[in-house]
């Protein structure tokens, strides 16, 4: 896997991946023109585990119509301002069992999502399920 960032002016930057995607990148504390690298690293983790959750319940046969995860982190207050505990929230919409969500979830914490295994080794990450019909 190759990515680069690219300055653009200002604190301001283009980060590319090997795929050709782009996304921008805006280290300014309004953040008015991207996410910040933090924030990237946050959502990342937030698409990473829905990946799993979604393809782990499509193989369970469960009827899944919707999932958001929110992902709410606590950064260290000195440099490097590393996360120290994230909470994650799953909001499952559709007909999914308690126990196949669980399950699912849970997987992808412990043993699918790459994210969150890195994240881990500076926060901790904690999790809860919201259920909607």
């Amino acid at each position: 896997m190759i990515a680069s960032a690219e300055w653009k002016q200002g604190m301001l930057f283009d980060g590319k991946s090997e795929s050709g995607h782009v996304v921008h990148f805006d280290a300014t504390p309004e953040h008015a023109k991207g996410l910040s690298p933090m924030e990237a690293v946050l959502t990342a983790l937030c698409g990473c585990t829905s990946v799993d959750v979604v393809s782990i319940l499509e193989k369970k046969r469960e009827a899944l119509s919707g999932l958001t995860v929110t992902a709410k982190a606590e950064q260290a207050a000195e440099p490097p301002r590393v996360f120290t505990h994230i909470h994650l929230t799953y909001r499952i919409r559709g007909k999914v069992s308690q126990k196949a969500a669980e399950d699912a979830v849970a997987l992808s914490k412990n043993k699918y999502c790459s994210v969150s295994r890195m994240l881990e080794k500076s926060a901790k990450i904690e999790y809860s399920i919201e259920y909607e019909s």
